[in-house]
């Protein structure tokens, strides 16, 4: 019995009081909760919390209570019908800024209850912030409304002061605000308790803030129609009871009375589409040119404005393969390779061949038959010699139209990655860099860890500076270049075979992989690029996470992918070897057994180039004109 508990993980205990008091909380003893790394969620059937390190500190616990009161709060206090019913419908500002609001107020009800409830909050609201570039922002142009907003609502409905990495945040917009909407703010905390109502007073703040147009009109719309529906179905009856007029009319002029009722509303209907129509067309001519409060800064050129921030990046390493091992250990090394390549060699080969198909048959490289002139058609010889008078007997091979294209291979070289999953990605790059050469696609192959465990010599610096607080990445850089683009793969298949090295594989920072990787891209000369990410999971760096918030890396990733995603001409794909990729990338599967591993890669790769170029563009313009507006 002993020995069977104490192979349970230490947080064990925590996590079983931490998913007790959520369903308490929420009144749902079925709520399902889980702990995974991503961004906390709440579903219709559980709740997503941070994973927990396991020998977690008193910030750690008390931001991951924040968060599951939070969450729980959310499910027990809110309504999401209610909530839609009122909500402003366009996407934007004033969307953001109204469940920034909502969430002030399920989360001030916790706090005003349970004053230790309040206390967690605190701290997962300390730790949003905790990238500091909020505390001391002076232009309230440089910072987010919303944010502002249910900071300052919740500090009117709880008393509780914003926190202190906050405070240029608050401070920015509270003049402005407390200006024009003072005295609508005082009144949000005498309708806390209902959320109806205070949807509703939320909307006049809106209102008050010029976020909305007549907010008060548009919420009595309905009950304006109502109330016109109920005075015209008494004034029927009244007239029905008044007199016998009404039951001596003739049926003809109650039809065209009826009809001219239908031609009105048709009219009206079709009047109310018409200026919806123009009131959506003003919107978008105002959206060209709107005044964002977030400046047009890229996370590759200014990533401490993201939040995210390096302590130093003295001791990182940008290194070729083959000069990490000795020629000696390569060659072993690759021995060990090509015999794990002849176990694979029949279904691996098969892909790869069709693969070669696919691009073959997109380069276009046809010849045009019976012409006047060109190279002589062989199978026409014998019409050359019964008539050789006879024209058409040439052929012409048509131009190309395949565009010159490379292909970056990103590898995770983590230590999760160790045995069967780093064999066989070694395995699948090796495959599909001969495939691509052979069909005239220069491909890249790079893998990224760190020079060490537990952050190595900037660990090391931290501790002699004094331990700074939130001192960001804490960790070496290790970024490894297995094949360059313009390399053949004779010449890097000895370095390929480093992957498989034991001590190699390490920890694992994504964000500053993939913009290390799309860099290299963007420089190069072809006209198109992808980017396939091979990974087992999300960003771990024990020394950087310890000392920073819990979803430090991931967020960075966050940015780096939206970045590529929507602003890049880099295609960006993800394969995720066991854990689910598909909720950092758009395009993006997610493998259960490595041996999927080079299916999954042909079926991208074929995916991409067959994707017509055009429409990729034209989605790729639309995506930044939606970011444009926003």
């Amino acid at each position: 019995m002993g020995g069977a508990s104490r192979k349970h993980s230490p947080v064990e205990p925590l996590k079983r009081a931490l998913t007790t008091c959520v369903r308490a909380v929420a009144s749902n003893r079925d709520l399902g909760v889980t702990f995974a790394a991503g961004t906390p969620e709440l579903s219709e059937k559980s709740i997503k919390l941070p994973d927990l390190s396991r020998f977690p500190g008193k910030r750690e616990i008390a931001v991951i209570r924040g968060w599951a009161d939070s969450l729980s709060l959310q499910a027990a206090c809110h309504d999401k019908a209610v909530h839609e019913s009122l909500a402003p419908d366009q996407d934007g500002e004033a969307r953001a800024a109204f469940e920034a609001v909502e969430q002030a107020r399920v989360e001030a009800l916790g706090a005003s209850r349970m004053p230790g409830m309040g206390d967690n909050l605190a701290a997962k609201l300390e730790d949003m912030f905790a990238h500091g570039r909020f505390a001391t922002v002076q232009r309230k142009e440089d910072v987010p409304l919303d944010q502002a907003l249910g900071l300052i609502v919740r500090e009117r409905l709880t008393g509780r002061a914003p926190p202190q990495s906050a405070h240029g945040l608050v401070e920015a917009w509270r003049p402005w605000i407390e200006g024009r909407a003072g005295t609508v703010l005082d009144r949000l905390k005498e309708v806390m308790e209902d959320q109806a109502d205070f949807g509703r007073v939320s909307l006049d703040l809106l209102e008050a803030l010029e976020l909305v147009d007549s907010s008060s009109d548009l919420r009595t719309q309905s009950e304006q129609e109502e109330e016109e529906a109920r005075d015209q179905s008494e004034g029927g009856e009244e007239q029905d009871e008044g007199g016998e007029e009404g039951e001596g009319q003739d049926e003809s002029t109650k039809q065209q009375s009826s009809d001219n009722d239908v031609g009105d509303m048709q009219d009206s209907s079709e009047q109310s589409s018409t200026d919806q129509l123009d009131n959506e067309f003003d919107s978008e001519e105002e959206a060209e040119t709107p005044e964002s409060w977030r400046p047009n800064v890229s996370v590759f050129d200014d990533p401490e404005w993201f939040g995210y921030k390096i302590f130093t990046t003295e001791f990182d390493e940008e290194v070729a393969a083959e000069t990490l091992s000795s020629p000696e250990e390569l060659d072993r090394l690759r021995g060990f390779l090509d015999k794990e390549l002849r176990n694979l060699s029949s279904i691996v080969a098969r892909l790869a061949n069709r693969l070669q198909r696919r691009l073959l048959a997109q380069q276009n490289r046809a010849w045009n038959f019976d012409l006047e002139e060109g190279v002589l058609d062989t199978s026409r010889l014998t019409r050359v010699v019964v008539d050789p008078t006879s024209p058409l007997s040439f052929m012409q091979e048509s131009e190309t139209q395949f565009r010159d294209t490379v292909v970056t291979l990103l590898i995770d070289n983590s230590g999760s990655m160790r045995g069967r999953p780093i064999m066989v990605a070694a395995t699948c790059a090796d495959i599909l860099a001969r495939t691509l050469e052979r069909c005239g696609v220069k491909v890249e192959i790079l893998g990224f860890t760190t020079r060490a465990w537990k952050g190595g010599l900037s660990r090391e610096q931290w501790l002699n500076d004094g331990k700074p607080t939130n001192p960001g990445r804490l960790n070496d850089l290790r970024h490894i270049i297995y094949k360059t683009a313009d390399a053949p793969w004779r010449r890097s298949k000895r370095s390929l075979a480093l992957m498989m090295r034991e001590g190699l594989l390490k920890e694992n920072i994504d964000g500053e992989a993939l913009v290390w990787a799309h860099r290299r891209l963007l420089a190069r000369p072809e006209q198109r690029r992808i980017l396939m990410m091979i990974s087992d999971g999300a960003p771990v760096d024990d020394s950087t996470l310890s000392v920073n918030t819990a979803h430090y890396l991931e967020m960075h990733l966050r940015h780096v992918i939206e970045e590529i995603e929507t602003k890049s001409p880099v295609q960006l794909l993800a394969i995720g070897i066991g854990h689910d990729v598909t909720r950092y990338y758009r395009r993006a599967v997610t493998i259960s057994d490595p041996s999927e591993l080079a299916g999954a890669m042909t079926e991208k790769l074929v995916e991409l180039f067959e994707e017509p170029s055009e429409s990729r563009q034209l989605r790729l313009e639309s995506k930044k004109r939606r970011l444009a507006r926003h």
